[in-house]
């Protein structure tokens, strides 16, 4: 395979936007939004179960802590995985294919008769999730013009939020009356979608016209961004699990808030995140990527600092604690922008593969962010505890502007 040098702004002119009608659009961004929102919904859901299973197996903290990692860290090897599945053999079949394996997960999960056969169900879920991002976010980018790709990056990240808080209606509602087992069965119905997925005529079989080794990413001359923006991941993403994966037992247990007010705090991070994803993929797609993901990550670090050191006082001020959690999710939204800039740092012949792997593989750093976090609190309280996702927000804002600015790359056209 010739070398393919990534993509840059000045490319604009080698490649033409998507031929795409706007129909099959439409069909490759709702397919990928209904896989991206209910794998979330998946791994988002454990914390909300985590008490009821460390009790049913008789766990220790370690071992709890432990549980909530799992997925995360099988998510790397799904990503790697599943994008060279994709360029091989085609997105849709292997998109189809993830949606199946966390489903799977969910219902080896609900089943389990021991906690070591829990942990292989979790296992599977981030499998099938890391897979799903990797395909989903590049079909997206490769399908809309490169003048709203921020746009429907953005749109299509927000199903993230859609789905965690779908987790939180279910894991503070229904957990408590069917129990966490039902649950995740019931959960695992979401291998229906993968069927209507894999039966469409409209979304496109492939967007490579090649099979994409490792070996072809040495020859694309990928792998120095590709570390750049990994650990721009295992801040943004660390930022983000060691924050959320606790965030229900803080609200509960250590800042002692009764289920009403936690699901209601829950859900109004998760609108703000909703809201902050919509308004990154504008700012993002107006400023550069750069400077939008500075910003919602100064943001999130100021609504960190009053939760872990303030967080008594703003007990005791509901509109205010109302406020910070909202700007806790909207900051947030920055997770958004990783599809677009993932996908304008490769060139189409490597894309999947090069997207799953940088951003899975810091999705799978986020197997020791609960454990990180258990032993902060452990040490130093909450205060402790929410620093960890504080210090890694202000990393992440001055970590991102080693990375070129990617706003405006015009990407190969997605083929049918």
């Amino acid at each position: 395979m010739p070398q393919s040098p990534p993509p840059t702004a000045s490319d604009a002119t080698k490649a033409s936007d998507p031929p795409l009608a706007p129909a099959a659009v439409r069909a490759i961004f709702i397919f990928a939004f209904l896989g991206w929102m209910f794998d979330f919904y998946d791994l988002f859901l454990i914390g909300f179960v985590r008490e009821k299973v460390t009790h049913e197996f008789s766990l220790g903290e370690s071992a709890s802590a432990w549980m909530l990692g799992i997925a995360l860290g099988t998510s790397g090897l799904g990503g790697i995985v599943s994008g060279w599945l994709a360029d091989r053999y085609g997105k849709r079949n292997v998109l189809a294919a993830t949606v199946l394996m966390y489903s799977l997960g969910s219902l080896v999960a609900g089943l389990a008769p021991s906690f070591a056969v829990f942990l292989v169900g979790r296992g599977l879920v981030g499998l099938g999730v890391g897979g799903e991002w990797a395909i989903g976010h590049a079909m997206v980018a490769e399908a809309v013009r490169s003048t709203h790709r921020g746009r429907a990056s953005a749109a299509l990240q927000a199903g993230e939020p859609v789905g965690a808080a779908l987790a939180a209606l279910v894991g503070f509602l229904l957990v408590p009356i069917l129990g966490w087992r039902m649950v995740m069965i019931i959960s695992s119905s979401t291998a229906l979608l993968a069927l209507f997925m894999r039966r469409s005529l409209v979304i496109p079989k492939e967007a490579a016209g090649t099979r994409a080794t490792f070996a072809d990413l040495q020859r694309a001359r990928v792998f120095g961004r590709m570390f750049l923006a990994w650990i721009l991941g295992v801040l943004k993403l660390g930022t983000y699990w060691t924050c959320y994966t606790w965030l229900p037992s803080f609200l509960v247990e250590r800042m002692h808030q009764s289920v009403g007010k936690s699901l209601t705090w829950v859900l109004t991070a998760q609108v703000g995140q909703f809201l902050g994803m919509i308004a990154f993929g504008n700012v993002s797609d107006r400023f550069g990527r750069r400077p939008a993901f500075c910003a919602f990550s100064l943001l999130t670090a100021s609504a960190l600092a009053p939760l872990a050191f303030g967080w008594t006082w703003l007990s005791a001020h509901p509109p205010i604690f109302w406020a910070t959690m909202f700007a806790l999710g909207v900051g947030a939204g920055c997770t958004a922008g990783f599809g677009a800039l993932l996908a304008e740092l490769f060139p189409l012949e490597v894309r999947s593969l090069a997207m799953g792997t940088t951003y899975n593989m810091a999705r799978a750093v986020q197997l020791g962010a609960p454990v990180l976090v258990g032993f902060a609190v452990l040490h130093w309280d909450i205060a402790g505890g929410l620093s960890v996702p504080l210090s890694l927000a202000v990393l992440t804002a001055a970590w991102v502007w080693v990375l070129p600015e990617t706003r405006g790359t015009a990407l190969a056209s997605l083929r049918r």
